[in-house]
């Protein structure tokens, strides 16, 4: 069986998203690969995904259709700041702070690696609010892709400026969604995502979560047919769609600074990289709500 890939076609009126420069002062946007995978609770290959993501990148063209078209290329300046080394653990999360804190960026759009890099990237940015996208509520104890949003609750966030959007159905324990309630986190499940639309959920979201939100990107909130890459998705979560207009309508608010896009594993996607591909339309869906607020101001 030949495994080569056939090359990308080129055509200079058809522009490739992705192939970003390294930051040189200030830019829109900065990409961090966060490759953390060691604390995961599922075996995983998430420290593979920040390059697959920047691969299927080239997949796709930087145009929103408008009308009238955009190139996010021609409106936004755009950076690729590489990957943290060794991410995980206490030394590696520092590390994550710190890369995060010197970037220059008004939109930091972190690519993992499991969602324990949630943790240290919203306190790289300083972040006050938290809105995540999620199948799970990530408060287990302990220090793993379970548990960041108990671990930035415990390290000062204001519980009362986390909105958990996608919460599922058998996913998740009695334990836990107590732990939420008695935090005071607004939980708004998958059932209420899809009676009131997503533009009404992300709307409250953004008003709950405050200024300087982060914004957590777990695919594993979507069906496992769209999905299929991530360890711990159910059938019957959000349509590929529902996720990037919550995440295109987010990312379009000024108010929220970062995001990640998290628990992909490409070493287990299925051969036509459905779940790479999404995660990569995540970013051009950040980029293409990044762009919207210029066309506010």
């Amino acid at each position: 069986m030949n495994s080569i890939r056939p090359a990308l076609s080129v055509d200079p009126l058809w522009p490739r998203a992705g192939d970003w420069p390294r930051p040189s002062g200030r830019a829109d946007a900065v990409i961090l690969g966060i490759p953390a995978f060691r604390t995961s609770l599922s075996p995983t290959g998430a420290h593979a995904t920040p390059g697959a993501v920047r691969e299927a990148l080239r997949r796709y063209s930087p145009t929103v259709m408008g009308p009238p078209p955009v190139d996010l290329n021609e409106v936004l300046t755009i950076a690729d700041a590489g990957d943290v080394a060794d991410p995980d653990g206490h030394a590696g999360e520092a590390r994550v702070r710190e890369r995060v804190g010197a970037l220059d960026a008004g939109l930091l759009i972190a690519l993992g690696g499991d969602n324990s890099i949630t943790f240290a990237t919203a306190q790289g940015l300083g972040a006050t609010g938290l809105i995540t996208l999620d199948a799970h509520f990530d408060l287990r104890d302990g220090a793993s892709n379970g548990s960041p949003v108990r671990r930035l609750i415990e390290e000062g966030l204001d519980p009362a400026r986390i909105v958990q959007i996608g919460i599922a159905d058998f996913a998740n324990s009695a334990a836990y969604a107590r732990r939420a309630a008695d935090y005071g986190i607004r939980v708004i499940g998958l059932d209420e995502v899809r009676r009131r639309g997503t533009a009404d959920v992300m709307a409250e979201a953004l008003d709950v979560a405050g200024s300087r939100v982060h914004l957590d990107i777990d695919v594993d909130v979507c069906d496992r047919s769209v999905a299929p890459g991530c360890p711990a998705s159910v059938p019957g979560g959000l349509q590929a769609w529902e996720l990037r207009d919550l995440v295109r309508r987010a990312a379009a608010d000024a108010r929220v600074v970062g995001a990640d896009i998290v628990e992909v594993d490409a070493t287990a996607d299925v051969p036509d990289g459905r779940t790479v591909r999404l995660a990569a339309l995540c970013v051009l869906d950040l980029l293409a709500g990044l762009g919207a607020r210029k066309e506010t101001v």
